[in-house]
């Protein structure tokens, strides 16, 4: 059993300012308590917010060098410890093993090595004219994370942060808090000066809303909910603070004609099914060709059919969703499909076979679904993918942009006809053919996916102010 406390402000592990208010986080493969943290309260928050302020003023002025040496001296620490960091990842959100070492762990480090690469070269600094434009940290962040992807959704926010000079709280997801814990341990390590980073755990309403709304808070980042992203944004709205959302998707995945069919179908599942669909950016509807959704359907039904679910310690490809909210949320969603006359081609509502205890399940796809249908409209987080037949290209564009999201499109098909569509493509990133992950690429989404970007030099933007000294230089005397 894990149990942590205390919270980190000021470089420092200190007591809750009310008292240890207990919460139990629970592993999801076994439905009992991991280990236990306490909540915050909104004085934790203003002791952190107060340190943040404090040490703004030094840290906002050392040396591109000096921030490099920072970001490479966290890497090695957290390579130290990489290992556990993958397991408690695995423990208290439910990510298989292997998918939290190569992938959800991964990610932590590879943001802080990105950020190096692009501190090295990136331009504070330009003269227009006689003008100078400089950019300059924005100030005390404040990061609000969840539990799907818990420490890349925390590294791509801290690692740009501290590359830019601000400083920062961070409230962790409740769900999945102890990545975060380990996280404030690898920064200690690493010798990050005190007050620059501070981790105060607790909820949404309370803790997240006091970080949302503090005045001495420059800046909010949030990644979650839609609906919760439009809280963030209301609390921050009298302090006039800049606010970062990446929020929720509903992302097409467009099968072109032309393209080889049981590439596209069945990787097409399993890049929706990967971390039990619990990811914002899940190609969650497939869009069709009519006339070859019978031979969809049969590539659908055996690739999700072929996904193991079972113990996340085991050797299962899908291990179970992260809470009894979540399950149930998931089996709802299903339930409504078959309701309103989705062809349910596998999967299903209730547990995979001999998985009575975790929140396990079946992988799931629906056929013949029509774009107003509810789990064609709403983010399911879960494995349950959704098969729309198109008649024409000029429909499957128009019914993948019907969404209220924008965060993500994918596209499967020749490249010239592929890049042609992307193009038409409402979303912040969009994917051809399975491509991998590029951390320079910038990530976030249109309409209520979000707004601003995160990952690679984009992200760097996000942290700093604008700023224009005029008469900068003299103007050269007129002839």
């Amino acid at each position: 059993m894990r149990e942590q406390f205390k919270f980190y402000i000021n470089g420092e592990w200190v007591d809750p300012a009310e008292g240890v208010k207990p919460h139990d986080v629970i592993n999801p493969a076994t439905e009992a308590p991991m280990g236990r943290i306490a909540m915050g309260s909104a004085a934790d928050v203003d002791r952190a917010a107060r340190a943040a302020k404090d040490a703004f003023a030094s840290f906002s002025r050392t040396s591109r060098a000096e921030r490099i040496e920072l970001l490479g001296a966290i890497a090695a620490e957290y390579q130290k410890r990489y290992p556990e960091i993958a397991a408690v990842i695995t423990e208290e959100m439910g990510a298989p093993a292997w998918l939290a070492m190569q992938a959800q762990a991964a990610l932590g480090v590879a943001h802080f090595q990105t950020a190096m690469a692009i501190l090295k070269d990136y331009k504070f600094d330009e003269e227009r004219g006689t003008t100078l434009i400089t950019k300059e940290p924005i100030g005390v962040c404040g990061f609000i994370t969840p539990w799907n992807w818990p420490i890349n959704q925390i590294a791509c926010k801290v690692a740009p942060a501290l590359a830019t000079g601000c400083t920062m709280i961070l409230k962790p997801s409740e769900v999945a808090p102890f990545n975060a814990i380990l996280f404030a341990e690898v920064l200690h390590a690493a010798g990050v000066p005190k007050g620059v980073f501070n981790l105060v755990n607790g909820d949404g309403p309370t803790v997240g809303a006091a970080i949302s709304g503090h005045p001495l808070v420059d800046m909010v980042s949030f990644t979650g909910s839609t609906r919760a992203g439009v809280e963030v944004a209301r609390n921050a709205a009298p302090s006039v603070k800049r606010v970062h959302q990446e929020l929720g998707g509903k992302s097409p995945n467009i099968v072109l004609d032309s393209a080889d069919l049981e590439t596209a179908v069945g990787g097409g599942v399993k890049a929706m099914m990967m971390n039990s669909g619990q990811s914002c950016n899940a190609p969650s509807r497939m869009f069709v060709p009519r006339a070859k959704m019978d031979a969809a359907k049969a590539i659908a039904k055996a690739a999700a059919e072929g996904m193991t679910v079972g113990d996340p310690n085991g050797n299962s490809v899908l291990g179970p969703v992260v809470s009894d909210v979540q399950y149930n949320k998931i089996q709802g969603l299903i339930a409504k499909g078959i309701e309103e006359g989705a062809t349910l081609v596998t999967g299903g509502t209730g547990k995979p076979e001999g998985l009575e205890t975790g929140y396990y399940v079946k992988p799931t796809v629906f056929a013949d679904v029509t774009n107003d249908m509810t789990i064609a409209r709403e983010e399911i987080f879960g494995p349950v993918l959704a098969m729309l037949p198109y008649d024409s290209l000029e429909q499957a564009i128009e019914q993948g942009n019907d969404t209220p999201y924008g965060l993500a499109a994918y596209v499967q098909g020749p490249e010239e006809e592929a890049r042609a569509v992307a193009l038409r493509m409402r979303a912040g990133q969009v994917i051809l053919n399975g491509a991998g992950v590029d951390f320079m690429a910038p990530f976030g989404g249109y309409k209520q996916s979000g707004n601003g970007r995160e990952w690679g030099d984009h992200a760097f933007g996000e942290f700093l102010e604008v700023k224009a000294v005029i008469g900068w230089k003299q103007a050269e005397a007129a002839e």
